[in-house]
């Protein structure tokens, strides 16, 4: 049986293996970026507009700063595998919009592996499992 794969949050990402991308936003009044989407207000504490475009963001970025999670997070928190194993987090700065995005590293990335300014691209990865579902996130992956 094959399963059905599905974002674990909806609307945050398109799920193309080939061309996957962040899902955001850019006010109409003012430009700024927005991730995850804004809806009630811009991002730029200067701008009073309401409106913005549904825009796909840069697929690739540089990292900004790095970190590793050694500590299992809280509920809702589900390992992919059972066991908690220790994983990587980088705060990416996207390349045409100059925002900020967090996001695990994929595959056995560490933060030996990693610099302020190290070129990544958005690849999907799956979260989890059930008996029906994958469950994908997008991650980074270090730029060969």
């Amino acid at each position: 049986m094959t399963k059905t794969q599905v974002p674990a949050i909806e609307g945050w990402f398109t799920t193309d293996p080939e061309r996957p991308a962040l899902l955001g936003t850019r006010c109409t009044g003012c430009g700024t970026y927005a991730f995850p989407r804004a809806s009630a207000f811009c991002a730029n504490p200067a701008c009073p507009s309401t409106t913005f475009d549904e825009v796909e963001l840069s697929r690739t970025g540089t990292v900004w700063s790095f970190t590793n999670s050694c500590y299992e997070p809280p509920p809702p928190y589900i390992s992919p595998t059972g066991e908690f194993e220790p994983y990587t987090l980088a705060a990416v700065e996207l390349a045409n919009e100059g925002i900020v995005v967090l996001g695990q590293l994929a595959g056995d990335t560490t933060v030996d592996d990693l610099a302020a300014g190290t070129p990544v691209e958005l690849v999907i990865d799956t979260l989890y499992e059930d008996d029906e579902h994958e469950y994908l996130v997008w991650k980074w992956k270090v730029v060969d």
